[in-house]
């Protein structure tokens, strides 16, 4: 059978338009999460997707909690650098005054030129002159033995005695002699001034409530003086040990009982001086002091280590040592300032306040330079932390150098060039100014440095100077090409 073309076969029973045919196939829609509509999902499919929900959210979570962490490492190690440098400064301050009040030798090296200080020697001199004159009151004694009609004048005489004598005394606080004196002078002090702090005196003790003096020592040496210029005092000659050493034997008090020949009760030469602990306390504080010392030392270590241990930014935290190094030492600068306006305001204005205030200048020097050296290492610390860093400036900075360095080592080359081309051809036409130009330089060096040994290091180096341009100048001329002849 022919079929039109262009007509629809409906001849065949599942023909277009046959209400048998099937509908045409609908390509799969997938919802938003992935599922087809009208679909059940699985117990696995949702176990997965809430599986991967957990994970997205903990990968949100992970820089959060990173920069939590970064933020609190970064705070405690800012603690950490402020306790540390506080602790260093602390550290300084307790060393120098442990090895400075603490040690004999130290100490003595330290207060023996007062006495050349012409401050103190003023304030000393003013007065060891008023405790003489209130002792023996001149002018009194002037008065008795002139005539009452020349009794007016007692009062210029003392006068001027008065200011001779003040002179006598600046002469004599600046003798070589009185130098040997306040030396051994302060060396005995401050060795039984220590003994009592550390409790080794058998002189003077403390306890908690008081303090008990012994002065059997005393009554020793002055048995001694009274056996020599009075021998028939005691019925015969005793013999007592010498005490002017420092050195006090044990059982003192067993050979003065046999060499009098009595029985000294248990307090003899004993009496108790009530401080309400003020000695104690001293003492305690010493002993503390030498105990704990040297773990603050370690304790500022340690912090430090700490520190930059647990910094994620290890330059920042030494930009931040150096600061807080400066913060430190200026602090504890002002508290000793306080603490020296406090001992100045309590000594009356005039010689005195001059010469404590010196004293104390002096002193403190050795400290004052820890302070100032302390404060250098910070900035130089924070200066070279922040120059290394990452910042516009600090680039900037380096490659500024690092092409200036390229620059100058450009031009230090072609001037090395052309001094070893001309050098020796000018120094051998110019040989005596060059040698004339060195024995001035080398004179200008010995103004300046005037020692010994300076002179010596500058003689030796002008000799070689001078055999130097020598025999430069010599082999450059027998280099030179001989002159023609015509």
């Amino acid at each position: 059978m022919t079929i039109p073309v262009g007509q629809p076969d409906t001849s065949h029973p599942n023909g277009p338009g046959s209400a048998e045919d099937p509908p045409a196939a609908e390509a799969p829609v997938e919802t938003p999460d992935g599922g087809a509509p009208g679909v059940p999902e699985s117990a696995e499919v949702s176990r997965l997707k809430a599986e991967l929900a957990d994970l997205r959210a903990q990968l949100d979570a992970r820089p959060r909690r990173r920069q939590t962490a970064r933020a609190i490492r970064s705070g405690l190690a800012a603690v950490l650098v402020v306790l540390a440098a506080f602790c260093l400064v602390t550290s300084v301050v307790g060393l120098w005054a442990a090895r400075t009040t603490l040690n004999t030798d130290r100490w003595v090296a330290t207060v023996a030129p007062l006495p050349a200080d012409p401050k103190v020697n003023a304030a000393v001199a003013e007065y060891a002159t008023t405790q003489l004159f209130t002792v023996v009151n001149v002018q009194q004694r002037l008065q008795e033995v002139l005539p009452p009609q020349a009794a007016f004048a007692a009062g210029p005489i003392a006068g001027q005695l008065r200011e001779q004598v003040h002179k006598t005394v600046e002469r004599v606080l600046a003798s070589d002699r009185f130098q040997a004196i306040w030396v051994s002078l302060n060396q005995q002090l401050h060795q039984r001034a220590l003994a009592v702090l550390e409790g080794r005196s058998d002189v003077v003790t403390a306890n908690a409530d008081s303090v008990r003096i012994d002065l059997l020592p005393l009554i020793n040496q002055v048995l001694r003086e009274l056996s020599a210029q009075l021998p028939t005092l005691f019925g015969k000659q005793i013999t007592l040990p010498d005490l002017s050493s420092g050195e006090i034997p044990a059982n003192l008090r067993l050979r003065v009982e046999e060499a009098v020949g009595v029985t000294l009760p248990a307090n003899f030469a004993q009496f108790t001086v009530y401080d309400s602990g003020q000695l104690y306390e001293a003492q305690q504080a010493v002993v503390t002091a030498k105990r704990y010392l040297v773990g603050f030392v370690a304790l500022t270590v340690v912090l430090l280590l700490a520190a930059f241990a647990i910094s994620p930014r290890r330059r920042r935290t030494m930009v931040q040592l150096g600061i807080w190094l400066v913060i430190a030492a200026v602090a504890i600068t002002v508290v000793l300032r306080a603490v020296r306006r406090e001992i100045m305001e309590a000594v009356p204005e005039g010689v005195y306040r001059d010469g404590v205030d010196a004293t104390v200048t002096m002193v403190f020097s050795v400290l004052r330079e820890r302070g100032v050296q302390i404060i250098v290492i910070g900035v130089l610390l924070a200066l070279i932390a922040y120059l290394a860093g990452p910042g516009r400036f600090p680039v900037w900075l380096r490659g500024w150098v690092r092409r200036g360095a390229v620059a100058a080592g450009r031009g230090t080359a072609a001037g090395s060039r052309i001094v070893a081309a001309r050098g020796p051809g000018f120094v051998s036409r110019n040989l005596d100014p060059v040698r004339i130009g060195g024995v001035v330089v080398a004179v200008l060096a010995a103004l300046i440095w005037s020692s010994w040994t300076s002179l010596f290091v500058i003689v030796i180096l002008l000799a070689v100077y001078e055999v130097g341009v020598t025999l430069l100048a010599r082999s450059h001329r027998s280099e030179e090409p001989p002159a023609r002849t015509a």
